[in-house]
């Protein structure tokens, strides 16, 4: 643990600075009076760690992220310590598909710097765009709410994760499902399924754990069942620029993703009452 923290004390990078646009850029850290600690970051706010510090930290995110499971830093450390298996693999099926090629080529980012939401407000309604700045009004969530990317060894597989945490809303606008609980858990199953990352599973897995009993049986009898199959038949959702899909209509873009949707019961924008 020593390493970890001499690492901690190292100045903050900026945190929403842009990956390198495909390029391998590497970051030498400089301490206060000059001292370099000798490490070469590979993106702004890289945080380097031994395989030991890894599972260290990955221990520990976990057990907060079950004890508390909207501590969003718990949970980004957990899938960036645990998913490099799961990364190479969405990275692979990004870079055989010539969207999600571009989209690894260009690293675009979904933050409120790079969105015009009044523009996507103005979209006529039905429309992606305008379906998901209504999301982000109606639950009062923004996509700088993020975390950077700090533990994953690797410049472009640091991007996969950073891109896997910016479209969750917008999974969120597809899926139709509310942050609440049982809304969460409903698209961690599709998440889990989609991408194979551990962090998804496990809050699969565990996110019930918290539901009422009346909750408990709409999840397993209806929204399990969807998100799975959902899951399994719609195309990589990392292999979408959605940036360039504001002004399709959603449900073409269901279509197009092979996502069917959500049961009866659920209007595909907020939360239906008695759920």
């Amino acid at each position: 643990m020593a390493t970890l923290l001499r690492v901690s004390r190292l100045p903050c990078l900026p945190p929403r600075s842009q990956f390198g646009g495909g390029r391998l850029i590497s970051y030498s850290a400089t301490l206060p009076g000059g001292r370099s600690p000798g490490l070469n970051l590979l993106y702004p706010g890289h945080i380097p760690t031994s395989p030991l510090q890894k599972a260290l930290l990955a221990v520990g995110a976990a057990c907060m992220a079950l004890y508390d499971p909207y501590r969003h830093d718990m949970v980004a450390v957990l899938g960036e310590t645990t998913g490099h298996q799961a990364l190479k693999a969405l990275r692979d099926q990004m870079r055989r598909d010539p969207e999600g090629a571009q989209i690894l080529q260009e690293r675009p980012r979904i933050q409120l710097s790079t969105l015009n939401l009044n523009k996507l407000r103005n979209l006529p309604e039905g429309s992606f765009g305008w379906e998901y700045a209504h999301f982000l009004d109606v639950n009062k969530v923004s996509p700088d709410t993020r975390a950077p990317t700090r533990f994953v060894d690797d410049e472009e597989l640091a991007y996969v994760i950073q891109r896997y945490r910016e479209v969750h809303d917008l999974l969120h606008t597809l899926l139709g499902m509310p942050t609440n609980m049982l809304g969460e858990v409903v698209v961690k199953w599709f998440e889990a399924i989609q991408t194979g990352l551990p962090m998804c599973v496990l809050g699969a897995a565990f996110g019930p754990i918290r539901l009422s009993a009346k909750k408990l049986k709409v999840l397993t009898s209806e929204l399990i069942p969807w998100a799975v199959q959902n899951g399994q038949n719609s195309r990589c959702v990392l292999n979408l620029y959605y940036e360039q899909r504001w002004e399709q209509p959603l449900e073409t873009l269901r279509e197009e993703l092979g996502i069917s949707p959500p049961p009866s019961g659920w209007t595909g924008r907020t939360q239906s009452p008695n759920r």
